[in-house]
């Protein structure tokens, strides 16, 4: 008998919540097959067997939260497709009972031991029955949605989250009661546990706030020039490229040529040193159903238009699909992100730690707005929001930055001839 370990998975990562079991009890799988998804707090990934086998019991139950090392389920090698461990450990148990006798124990100790020779004839899972124990729930009164009759420990948190009746037992009550109490409202409410990314984004947001001297600067872009340009070029770019040419790709590029000037806003803190990266890996932000995520675009400055579309889309797929890998994550040395993709106006963005400097782009509105020449025209203008940690970087730097994007943006022949 092989025990399933969750195994060491990256080095920044210890800890996670079982996403999806990718097998179920007597299943035959074979060295190398995934057999488990594991939700962390920056990707998903899959854990692989390390034996061949049949699964004989699952452990931990989806929802639960598991750290490296831990015992999650069992694998026979020897085993036939189709068997589990219900069988095995219920004669165990039977066999147990039958010799308790004999040990005639003090009157005091069998009062006590009880509701375990009760619980011993039903089939639960380990960590069923650590729940069990732990609210005080007989397991004969508890119903599971189980096929073969196997308490989980979903079942158990359901029995005790349901409405107990007048003469149901006076320590569920008190447990009813204690849940009551920690209720803060008279109407209904939903309570819905926090995926582990979720958990990890508000961590770090926290974080952030209370570690870094943030602040933000603010500008506007009038866009006439980029979207000509696109105009202009995107039929030819996405049939010579295979790719649209987005707005994106102008910002990066932007970004990169600002970085150069002022590096300090691509630089971090490590101890008392400054860092100032000499690469332009380009964090793009990018919305997911479970939550935001910041893949990042290698390279950006040996990258055209093209290449840095290409990622994007490439890593925009990757994120909606879960299929992210944390080296898709890690090392970026400044973010971009696109509110105006949901139609914000003006936002302040919030730091990627340890990165000092992220750029905020917003939706793109017709305004009036005066020329040189003092005449009045409607030009596609967007705010666009730097924030910055005031500890490596001035005001004076940060809304130079700014304005120096602005620039570039508003005439962008330069950069699509550099690119």
């Amino acid at each position: 008998m092989q025990e399933i370990k969750i195994p060491e998975l990256a080095e920044s990562i210890t800890e996670g919540t079982i996403a999806e079991w990718l097998v179920k009890e007597g299943d035959k799988v074979e060295k190398g097959d995934a057999i488990v998804e594991l939700e962390t707090d920056k990707v998903n990934v899959e854990v692989n067997s390390e034996f061949t086998g049949v699964v004989t019991e699952i452990i931990s139950a989806e929802g639960e939260d598991v750290s490296v090392g831990d015992t999650i389920g069992k694998l026979d090698e020897n085993g036939e497709a189709g068997a589990s461990s219900s069988n095995e450990e219920s004669k165990k148990e039977e066999e147990a009972l039958k010799e308790e006798p004999k040990k005639e124990p003090a009157k005091e100790s069998k009062q006590e031991a009880a509701p375990e020779q009760n619980n011993g004839n039903v089939i639960a899972s380990p960590a069923a029955r650590k729940r069990a124990r732990e609210l005080g729930i007989d397991l004969n009164e508890v119903q599971t949605r189980d096929p073969l009759g196997r308490v989980r420990p979903d079942d158990v948190t359901a029995h005790n989250n349901a409405p107990k009746n007048d003469s149901a037992p006076s320590k569920p009550a008190k447990k009813e009661e204690s849940k009551s109490e920690k209720t803060e409202f008279d109407k209904p409410v939903e309570r819905v546990k926090m995926t582990r990314r979720r958990q990890t984004i508000a961590k770090n947001l926290v974080e952030v706030q209370h570690n870094t001297a943030m602040l933000t600067t603010f500008n506007e872009v009038d866009m006439t020039s980029v979207m000509e340009l696109r105009k202009q070029r995107k039929d030819k770019f996405l049939e010579k490229n295979g790719v649209k040419l987005g707005f994106m790709s102008f910002f990066a590029k932007a970004v990169v040529g600002a970085l150069k000037e002022f590096p300090l806003l691509n630089a971090e803190i490590q101890g008392n040193e400054l860092v100032i990266k000499k690469f332009y890996d380009i964090g793009i932000a990018v919305s997911t159903d479970d939550g935001l995520v910041v893949p990042v675009v290698r390279d950006a400055d040996r990258k055209d238009f093209a290449g840095i579309e290409q990622d994007i889309v490439d890593l925009g797929k990757k994120a909606r699909d879960n299929k992210l890998s944390l080296n898709d994550l890690q090392g970026g040395s400044f973010t971009i992100t696109n509110g105006g993709t949901f139609g914000s106006m003006m936002s302040t963005p919030i730091l990627n730690a340890p990165q000092v400097g992220i750029l905020g782009m917003h939706n793109i509105i017709k305004r009036p707005i005066a020329m040189p020449d003092d005449s009045i025209e409607v030009r596609p203008m967007m705010y666009i929001a730097l924030s910055y940690d005031h500890r490596i970087v001035d005001g004076k730097e940060a809304v130079q930055f700014l304005v120096r994007i602005k620039q570039m943006l508003e005439d962008p022949y330069d950069l699509l001839l550099e690119g």
